[in-house]
Formats: structure tokens, sequence, C-alpha cells
């Protein structure tokens, strides 16, 4: 798929800081908040941008890799963290529900036949990846269609008149995949991109840190982004990417969660780097690697509260704070307004 993403309105960005800096307020007090005002500003062309039925989607998919014992956990938590997701028992769903979050969670490639759920959409590409240990997780047209159902998932957000969207995940071994991706992506040796994941002990990491060093050394060195992903990525990851860079070509709001989210981030600023002009990164992940993924992004965080769960956990507990950046511009008083001298 092609995309047409370009870079967010500048024409307002003057008229929009001196809204900020009129507000009753010492310059830059509210800190990040009006960075954040700015950029939502620029990005709905507006003075007055608003949040319109924030969405938040949940890829799910299982990995091969997960064979060679990368998790703490088995690969069946995949698929009965999603029935989790559907009984309203996940710490997402707790969060979703407090900031009236729309939740949508998609089987993107479980390697488990679900029944029918209206709350389940049926995305899979196949049951799991292949391990990439041994070779490709997928084919190329795998990726390619992972990629359009992602973008074909975040138009229908939009239809429904969505302006802002999370992107969460749920994959037992994926962890491994975004951290193969990271290296070959930002050139980093293996070692700096791995972490525990779901919780692995010291021998377990070093056994991870080796598996995936073998893996990178099996795979033919082909630089072309999509070739990477389709080699080391998951069905979530890849959906999650055309998820990205859809919500961009469409001008939507993309709050970003942890590690994996950011990979898709990462993959799809490869190939469009404006995608990045629509992020906001809720915050840094526990997982060793994110930190640097994101200063490699040149990205700023807004939290950082320890979190390593994933589900697009720290996206939905981020929101808040978004709502109060385009509330404080758009009903705040100004120094005329309020009758207040200025310095």
């Amino acid at each position: 798929m092609k995309f047409k993403i370009n870079t967010p309105f500048p024409k307002l960005k003057d008229q929009l800081k001196e809204k900020i800096d009129s507000k009753t307020k010492p310059l830059g007090a509210l800190g990040l908040l009006e960075d954040i005002a700015l950029k939502i500003g620029l990005i709905q062309n507006s003075l007055n941008p608003s949040l319109s039925h924030p969405s938040l989607l949940i890829f799910a998919a299982d990995h091969g890799i997960a064979q060679e014992g990368v998790s703490a956990y088995p690969p069946e938590v995949t698929a009965q963290m999603v029935y989790n997701f559907l009984k309203d028992g996940a710490a997402i769903n707790v969060f979703c529900n407090q900031h009236k979050i729309d939740l949508k969670i998609i089987d993107a490639g479980i390697n488990h036949n679900f029944p029918q759920n209206p709350q389940l959409i049926d995305c899979k590409i196949s049951y799991g990846t292949q391990n990439f240990l041994k070779g490709p997780a997928m084919t190329l047209e795998q990726a390619q269609i992972a990629i359009q159902k992602g973008a074909e998932l975040v138009k229908k957000c939009a239809d429904q008149k969505c302006n802002i969207i999370g992107l969460g995940e749920m994959g037992i071994g994926n962890t491994s995949s975004a951290s193969a991706l990271m290296s070959l992506l930002c050139e980093l040796p293996i070692e700096e991109c791995v972490g525990r994941g779901t919780g692995l002990e010291n021998d377990q990491l070093e056994k991870k840190k080796e598996i995936l060093k073998k893996a990178i050394e099996n795979y033919p060195q082909e630089k072309e982004v999509l070739k990477i992903l389709s080699y080391f990525g998951g069905f979530e990851i890849a959906m999650m990417v055309g998820a990205v860079m859809k919500a961009a070509e469409l001008k939507m709001i993309i709050l970003v969660d942890g590690f994996i989210s950011t990979s898709s981030i990462l993959t799809a600023s490869k190939i469009y780097p404006s995608v990045l002009d629509y992020c906001i990164f809720s915050h840094c992940s526990n997982e060793r690697a994110h930190k640097k993924m994101l200063e490699y992004l040149k990205a700023e965080p807004l939290l950082n509260l320890r979190l390593r769960l994933g589900e697009g956990t720290g996206a939905a507990i981020a929101f808040p704070i978004i709502q109060s950046a385009v509330n404080f511009l758009n009903e705040m008083a100004s120094f005329k307004e309020a009758g207040v001298s200025e310095k």
C-alpha cells in the first residue's frame, strides 16, 4: 500500500504559540502540556482543537520464536489474555473504561480458534508467525496484507469520527521481534536491544540474547524495511505499522504505548518519516531498550511509571494528559480576558 503522509499544517504555528503564551500563566509554565497543545493544533490546523471518539486498538498475535523459550510465559497465554480482554478483566479494560476510550480487540494471528464474538475483530493472517531463528517469520505478501488490514481498521475508526487513536498489543514473544527490528533498523548490536520482556531471570535473558544474535546472523542482511519487518516482525506489529501510516495519512493523533508499539512507529518512520509528526509518546517503559529506542526517534515520553505490561496501558493512562492540554488551550482565560496584568 502507498500512503500520502504530509507534515502537519505549519501556518498556524505562530498564532497557536501566541494563544498559548497569552494564557494567564508565566511563559512555558505548563511545560509539556504546551508542546502537546501546539502539536495537536498543528495536526488539526485549528486554534481550537478537539478530541473526538478516542479509540484504542489491541492487536494480538502469536510468534514462532516463542518456541525457543524467549518468554517467561508459554505461548498459549496470548489466547488466554485475549479471553481476559473480552471478559473486561485486564488492566487495559479498566483504564479504557475509566477514561471512556473505545477498546477494539483484534486477532491479527493468534494460534487459536475463538468462538464467534462481536467484541473480537477477526483479522487473522495465520496461526502465528514462523520461528525466525530458522527463517522468515512471514512472507512479504503476509506482511503487506497485515499492513493493509491495520490501515483498514484505522479508516473505520476515522469514519466513526475518531481523531485520536492508541495502539496496544498482546503476543508472547513479541519483545524478541521488537528487539530484532530495533537492532536492524537502528543499526545497533542486538545486546543493546534486548530486555527481560515478561520477566526473564538472568540466565533466561542471556539465552534470549544468544538466540536473537544467532537469528540476526542467519538473516540475509537485506536492508529494505518491508523485508526486515517480514523476517522478524509479528502479525500484530505489521498491522500496527499499517495503522500508524493510515492514521498519519488521515491526520489523526497517534498515542504510542511501550516498547513493542514503539517498534511499529520506528518501522513506519523508516518508510514515511513524517509519521512522527503525528505521534505523542505516552511513556518510557521499564523494558530496558525502550529508552534507547525513544532517544533514537528523538521522542520525549510524557510519563515514566516503570510500566512493562503492553496492551496499550501507557497510552490509556496518558490520555487525560492529552485532554488537559487541549482543554487549557480552549478554556483557560487570557491575560486580557481575565483582566490580569502581564509581565
